[in-house]
């Protein structure tokens, strides 16, 4: 079972130390002490949480996909030249980046400041953890 500092499971749901607190203190989470006399959360059920509450922008697009990994956001740079354009989004806390066409970019009207919805499908996803879990 891993156990999750209070600090560091706030920071993974993006809320403040406080509120994992007060979801504490209302029976929401349940948390026990670890051999250094820190409080801890149990990972499952902060998964658990992370999930049931989890508030997902609508996708403005409208469009059904197979593609599971779709993330909502506001453009926030673009670099392009003649042929090629490099595309970032800020989709919540993830700053996501896609290299396209500069035809494609404007072609889609993008531009600092409107929405877009980046669309990953990849055959490989690595996942890492911290040489400390």
């Amino acid at each position: 079972m891993s156990q999750i500092r209070i600090k560091d499971a706030a920071l993974y749901l993006g809320v403040s130390d406080d509120t994992v607190r007060r979801w504490i203190d209302q029976g929401v989470l349940t948390s026990t002490k670890d051999d250094s006399g820190r409080a801890v959360v149990d990972g499952l059920a902060l998964a658990t949480l992370a999930r049931e509450h989890a508030v997902l922008p609508g996708d403005p697009s409208g469009i059904g996909s197979s593609a599971r990994n779709r993330f909502v956001g506001l453009v926030t740079n673009i670099v392009m030249d003649t042929v090629m354009a490099q595309v970032e989004l800020q989709c919540g806390p993830h700053r996501v980046v896609s290299l396209m066409s500069s035809e494609a970019v404007r072609e889609l009207g993008l531009e600092p400041g409107s929405i877009a919805v980046a669309v990953v499908k990849a055959t490989t996803v690595i996942v890492e953890t911290p040489a400390s879990a």
